[in-house]
């Protein structure tokens, strides 16, 4: 029987996402001990740079976790309790692509859904499967907790491919949902309860309780108005504060008009709005240019800046080039 501390593997530990990922673990050490953290990628340069932040996320909350930097399987996986798996197989520039070339055709351009979302898939199963792999031989009996987009698309993969492997598939956007009905209802997340059918991107919640009492009603008034967001969008939800997902949170009004019982997922836009969805879409500068240009640079910036008040050299080359990217706009988040 596993027993903590545990070992973790981030497979994909290059991934701007990793520092905050690690921050969730360790406001969290007293439900889940950690001995040591992992970081493995196939892109070594890029783990290099974000390795910095990490290091330092772990070292204000705790000492004694190990942190290994890694491109080496065998040393990633071996004994690990845990692998978390958020592979992004082609970066960002095959998502560009993922959006961009379907809006050419005039349909929807997005990583989770439409063409798009089907290249990604295909692109993306086998890489998993290969993990799963290259977990089972070196780890025992590792559970894998997969992150990876287009969730729906691979772990049907993975279903088929690896029906014996101890992975599980999950996705966060239920849960955003829920975080943003309560910040509209003024509650604490934690008094929430909902009921929700569907899957991740594809669902409908029929129910949202309040200490026993359904808010429904209540909110889909509000959402009429602001979408599921409130007043002022940047405070209900500042990790999706960027425009393209305030827009995605506001498609929820004309949404609800197919739905006069239930307050749809936003995601299904992609799905019952295509037409509308393109025409409103810059087809020269999707989320992945949002991204590359909001994300990806505070993410180097910081790693610079943390480097550089280590006094170290470790990596200066590979950090200082980068920073000509950064503008000093994205600094503020830091």
């Amino acid at each position: 029987m596993t027993k903590p501390p545990f070992i973790l593997a981030i497979a994909g530990g290059g991934s701007t996402y990793t520092p905050g990922i690690v921050k969730s673990l360790m406001v969290r050490l007293a439900d889940f001990p950690l001995a040591e953290i992992r970081l493995y990628d196939i892109d070594g340069e890029r783990q290099d740079i974000i390795a910095p932040v990490v290091e330092k996320v772990i070292r204000d909350h705790s000492q004694s976790i190990k942190l290994t930097v890694t491109t080496d399987p065998e040393v990633a996986f071996s004994h690990a309790h845990f692998v978390f798996a958020q592979m992004r197989v082609g970066q960002y520039n095959m998502r560009e692509q993922d959006e961009k070339i379907p809006l050419r055709h005039g349909v929807v351009g997005q990583e989770t859904c439409g063409p798009g979302g089907l290249a990604y898939g295909l692109r993306t199963i086998l890489p998993m499967v290969e993990l799963i792999d290259l977990v089972e031989r070196h780890a025992d009996n590792a559970w894998i907790v997969n992150y990876s987009n287009p969730a729906a698309i691979v772990a049907e993969g993975v279903r088929r491919l690896r029906p014996q492997a101890r992975v599980l598939n999950i996705c966060d956007m239920p849960v955003a949902a829920m975080r943003n009905i309560a910040a509209v209802l003024g509650v604490d997340r934690e008094a929430v309860t909902v009921n929700y059918f569907g899957l991740n991107h594809f669902g409908w919640f029929t129910q949202v309780l309040v200490d026993g009492v359904d808010r429904l009603p209540q909110l889909r008034e509000h959402i009429a108005r602001f979408g599921l967001l409130t007043e002022d969008a940047a405070a209900t939800d500042p990790q999706h504060s960027d425009p393209s997902w305030v827009k995605t949170w506001r498609n929820i009004k004309p949404l609800m008009d197919h739905f006069p019982e239930y307050l749809p997922n936003p995601y299904m836009q992609y799905y019952l709005m295509p037409n509308q969805i393109v025409e409103h879409q810059n087809p020269g500068y999707t989320r992945a240019n949002e991204v590359m240009d909001g994300r990806e640079k505070k993410a180097v910036c910081r790693s610079g800046r943390v480097q550089k008040n280590r006094h170290s050299t470790r990596c200066f080359p590979r950090w200082r080039a980068r920073l000509v990217y950064c503008r000093r706009d994205t600094l503020a988040g830091f």
